[in-house]
């Protein structure tokens, strides 16, 4: 979702699927928030992908999908060729274009009008961007936003450089926002808050009151990180705390679903 997929690293990854799995469907899906999406699903293309996501082309780029319409002027008469009409594109978009203009006031917070080629060195995903906005003018960091972005990438270091996974869901005037990638920008924003750098915040690490989702992170509530925890910020994060070690849900009883659900049939 950061749209970090240069088109170079994806012509070899598609190109790798494919030769792996002849037969097997390729579908690939990203956001264009470093800016050069199109570019890369172009790659994907020609290195064998059967699916490109886009979007329309008044609702594209950015923390959206790469431009439909760029994508099949691109590939008109080649052997790529999607066979789709540019004309009719451009009339859907002009409909969309329309339409968007209603829901303006109503558009993220974030600052952000165009790519943001950072992306690719502070690897921060798509949706992101909107809970940084929030959350540091919430903080009173609005100022220092540029900041909190490049902190994103040290405190992902401090971490351990964690598979950074997001999910969010906006509510009536509430962000529910979970997992990974959360925890990485909680961290930024408590390093920016404090005046602090990787190093330092190892070194005065006994003495900060770390965010909620750090210390649960370091308990191993939200999993089990490949590479294991950073030692010794562990140690000093949690103080003593419980700590798992393995799959948090490996210890909750399996859903009796006839239970749950008063012997009502699924759907």
């Amino acid at each position: 979702m950061a749209g970090v997929l240069k088109p170079e690293a994806a012509k070899m990854l598609i190109g790798a699927l494919r030769d792996k799995f002849p037969d097997t469907p390729i579908h690939v899906h990203t956001h264009d928030t470093a800016g050069a999406g199109v570019a890369s699903m172009l790659e994907c293309a020609r290195s064998g992908a059967d699916i490109v996501d886009a979007a329309v082309d008044s609702m594209s780029g950015m923390t959206s999908q790469p431009s439909m319409g760029a994508i099949v002027a691109c590939l008109q008469g080649t052997p790529h060729d999607t066979g789709l009409c540019l004309d009719e594109i451009s009339k859907y978009s002009a409909y969309w274009e329309s339409a968007r203009q209603l829901y303006g006031p109503f558009e993220c917070a974030t600052t952000m009008k165009s790519g943001n080629a950072d992306a690719s060195s502070y690897t921060y995903c798509q949706n992101m961007i909107i809970f940084f906005n929030v959350a540091a003018f919430s903080l009173g960091l609005g100022s220092q936003f540029d900041e909190v972005k490049r902190m994103y990438r040290e405190a992902n270091l401090v971490l351990g450089d964690i598979i950074k996974v997001f999910f969010l869901f906006l509510l009536i005037n509430q962000f529910l926002v979970t997992p990974s990638s959360k925890i990485v920008g909680d961290l930024a924003q408590f390093m920016v808050q404090n005046n602090l750098t990787r190093e330092t915040l190892v070194d005065r690490a006994d003495d900060l009151s770390f965010p909620k989702s750090v210390v649960d992170f370091m308990q191993g509530n939200i999993g089990q990180p490949p590479y294991g925890f950073p030692e010794p910020l562990r140690t000093k994060v949690l103080r003593g705390k419980p700590k798992l070690e393995d799959r948090a849900g490996s210890k909750i009883p399996p859903v009796d679903l006839e239970k749950e659900t008063h012997g009502r049939p699924l759907r």
